[in-house]
């Protein structure tokens, strides 16, 4: 098996803002994992707010090619057990956890979704994302967009807004990216019509999660406060819902163990991602089939996509049936 890999930059079709900060591109790391005729994708992405730093992924990269490639073709769960044992950063993780997924499905002939009995009909429908922005501008690209969900960012509460994103009567979401405080979650709980909301997304920063009641009228999903497996029970009194991340809880391999695990105890799950090409969503696109909701959008938000595979359409998510996970560049 041989490795390679290369830094790309993605740029952003229009800035993106969140309550984290404003940014027209993003930094992603594509790797490449190869053995006879076939080559496997996978990529993961320089997000400021979880400190990722690609320039020491790639110094960690050359410390374990050698061990990489005098690796023989396994089962990818064997695969992940020896990546495992690498010490890698989850992000650097997921792309070599996907890649080699992609990798072994087209060594295989068979699809991401034929190997894992994964149901690629009636998916989840993904949201598109509204950047933050004045309540009007967000109204408008709302219903100038051809997406029928949506997932409003906002920066701190303003009760008017919620108020007039209400009265669209639209499958709507809000993701404030932790900038709610206690009071306004004990209020967006206590009100019956914040029902009409999908789900609200990561209200608080992260372990401050104690305010919140699943009781409540909100759906509140966990994010940045639900990395991996070992965090589910923890977050169940206070939780209804998770977004599980590939390069949040290290690929594809843990995802599918995550999504099991959130089921069992009775969680709402949606697949979501960053910004990313669509080496990224692809591997997204796999797991809506065992989802509640979706947020498949990355590469949407790019006007320099350099792959293809399963993509994203009006919100529509559209296998392509190829082997592995339908990655070309």
């Amino acid at each position: 098996m041989e490795l390679n890999y290369e830094l790309k930059k993605l740029q952003l079709k229009e800035t993106f803002s969140i309550a984290y900060g404003n940014y027209d591109t993003r930094e992603a790391l594509l790797i490449e994992l190869s053995y006879l005729n076939c080559k496997g994708y996978g990529e993961c992405v320089a997000i400021d707010y979880y400190h990722i730093d690609l320039e020491s992924f790639i110094i960690k990269l050359k410390e374990i090619q050698p061990l990489l490639e005098k690796q023989k073709i396994i089962h990818p769960a064997d695969f992940f057990l020896f990546l495992f044992t690498l010490d890698l950063h989850p992000f650097l993780l997921s792309a070599l956890d996907c890649a080699y997924w992609d990798l072994f499905g087209k060594l295989e002939n068979k699809s991401f979704t034929e190997l894992n009995h994964i149901p690629s009909e009636g998916l989840a429908e993904s949201s598109i994302t509204i950047s933050v922005a004045d309540i009007e501008n967000q109204i408008r690209k709302i219903e100038k967009s051809s997406w029928n969900r949506f997932k409003v960012k906002c920066k701190g509460l303003h009760k008017d807004n919620i108020e007039k994103l209400l009265r669209l009567n639209l499958n709507i979401a809000l993701d404030s990216n932790a900038s709610f405080t206690d009071q306004d979650c004990l209020w967006l709980q206590e009100n019956k019509d914040v029902l009409q909301f999908s789900y609200l997304e990561q209200p608080r920063p992260v372990d401050q999660y104690k305010v919140l009641k699943k009781e409540g009228f909100a759906n509140w999903m966990a994010d940045e406060d639900s990395q991996d497996l070992n965090s589910l029970e923890e977050l169940l009194p206070y939780y209804k819902s998770v977004n599980i991340k590939l390069m949040k809880c290290g690929g594809l391999t843990p995802a599918l163990e995550m999504i099991i695990k959130a089921k069992e105890l009775g969680y709402k799950t949606m697949i979501g991602c960053m910004t990313e090409s669509t080496v990224g969503i692809s591997a997204g696109c796999v797991l809506a089939g065992l989802t509640d909701f979706a947020d498949l959008d990355g590469a949407n938000l790019i006007s320099n996509d350099y792959a293809s595979g399963n993509f994203v359409k009006n919100g529509n998510i559209i296998l392509s049936g190829k082997p592995g996970l339908g990655i070309e560049l």
